[in-house]
């Protein structure tokens, strides 16, 4: 550990980080194959794989997940910070919403982070993105889990791809104790 030159002559602590620094975590996982998302809102819960792509890199101890339920591999503070695309082929579409969920007790979940947009369709495909950012206190390995949930107006594809982030990444960063 170590600390940083801060404006106005001040210093900040750099707790949680290592070599004065670096993160201990940072984590991307990303959807291998495009999934239909319907009407009613589903869990992610297929498709999953940590990057592996020649040049891509990750920090310290992975995250696991099981049916679209992420765990953490250590108490923290975590930035999550999530891109995913929409594309539609036939039809406009008043909504589509993306939303981080959360669980402390390893059982009920709620949203803690929801972005919703609309589509007006032009052509052929039509795309767009939607980014969602959150902080969140992992205070018990075993209990505090995120999964990912998404629903759209009328049918639309968020694309997958198992050799580059097609469309979505979803990334995982540990900023320091809880």
């Amino acid at each position: 550990t170590g600390t940083l030159p801060v404006a106005n002559g001040g210093t900040a602590i750099t707790s949680g980080f290592v070599n004065g620094g670096g993160l201990t975590m940072a984590d991307m996982w990303r959807k291998t194959a495009a999934t239909t998302i319907t009407s009613t809102a589903q869990v992610l819960s297929s498709n999953w794989e940590r990057i592996d792509t020649s040049g891509q890199g990750t920090v310290g101890s992975a995250m696991t997940e099981s049916s679209g339920i992420f765990s953490f591999p250590s108490t923290g503070i975590y930035l999550i910070s999530v891109n995913q695309g929409f594309n539609y082929n036939s039809t406009d579409s008043r909504y589509f919403e993306f939303k981080i969920e959360a669980t402390i007790n390893n059982s009920s979940y709620t949203h803690i982070s929801r972005m919703t947009s609309s589509f007006k369709y032009i052509s052929s495909y039509t795309y767009n993105m939607l980014t969602a950012n959150t902080l969140f206190d992992v205070t018990d390995t075993s209990q505090c889990k995120i999964r990912f949930k998404a629903e759209s107006q009328n049918n639309t594809t968020a694309p997958g791809d198992t050799a580059f982030n097609e469309s979505n990444s979803y990334m995982f960063l540990r900023l320091g104790d809880t």
